[in-house]
């Protein structure tokens, strides 16, 4: 018992500190470097837009119709989606939200989520964050996803579920697998549908797509539990 509230005590000073970081330090633009905002109005149009030929169903970039890895894995989300490149100024901002304590990262990444839903519109009822296992999220302080979740919800209307799909499975992070196979075997089994989600057409939220294994356990998972579809939409696409 003793050693549970030492722990508690000290995650909530890391994090207190981390809120007093990033309130105190000047906040500089991640394209420009100009201080004043983390991301300038004026600089989205420099961040690397994910454009055509991409995977229909993946959207791996630089494939014309169906990536190789969609054709050996079937992925089962109904489509993954992302607006911008896992490459310069966005792969900082990935990075500073899901590693360095960026909060503030999180609400012009919705934003500009936001502004490719309202291009790119989905049959969605809710919106749901690819979940952190809760280890990792009570030493981090934070999910990633559920931030975007919470932000982009504000700006859609959207509901957020946060309670059907949980991760059960501690898993190393998938950016630092080398293979394909790899990931596939990292990530199975990782996570379960606890609640029910019958007929839910689901949104999945996540900050990059790696290679689409995660979106697709999680998919997987929600349809089994009854979710008519799974849609997946990230802020950045890594290409593979």
């Amino acid at each position: 018992m003793i050693h549970l509230k030492q722990s508690k005590v000290g995650n909530a000073v890391v994090e207190a500190g981390a809120r007093l970081l990033n309130i105190a330090l000047p906040v500089n633009c991640v394209v420009c470097g100009k201080e004043g905002q983390y991301l300038c109005e004026g600089c989205e149009s420099d961040l690397p837009v994910l454009q055509r030929p991409y995977c229909h169903l993946c959207a791996n970039p630089e494939v014309p119709q169906l990536c190789r890895w969609c054709f050996e894995n079937s992925p089962r989300f109904d489509r993954a989606r992302a607006p911008y490149r896992y490459d310069g100024p966005v792969r900082q901002m990935v990075l500073d939200l899901k590693y360095r304590g960026v909060r503030i990262a999180a609400p012009p990444m919705a934003r500009l989520l936001a502004r490719y839903l309202e291009r790119n519109p989905y049959p969605v009822d809710v919106l749901m964050p690819v979940p952190l296992h809760p280890k990792r999220e009570r030493w981090r302080g934070y999910s990633q996803s559920g931030l975007l979740c919470e932000e982009l919800s504000k700006l859609t209307g959207f509901p957020v579920n946060d309670t059907s799909l949980r991760r059960a499975k501690n898993t190393a992070p998938q950016v630092g697998m080398d293979s394909p196979e790899a990931r596939r075997d990292n990530i199975a089994g990782a996570f379960d549908c606890a609640h029910d989600v019958e007929g839910m057409r689901v949104m999945l939220i996540d900050d990059v797509i790696t290679t689409g294994n995660t979106m697709s356990a999680c998919a997987e998972e929600l349809k089994v539990g009854g979710a008519a579809s799974v849609w997946g939409l990230a802020f950045a696409r890594q290409g593979t």
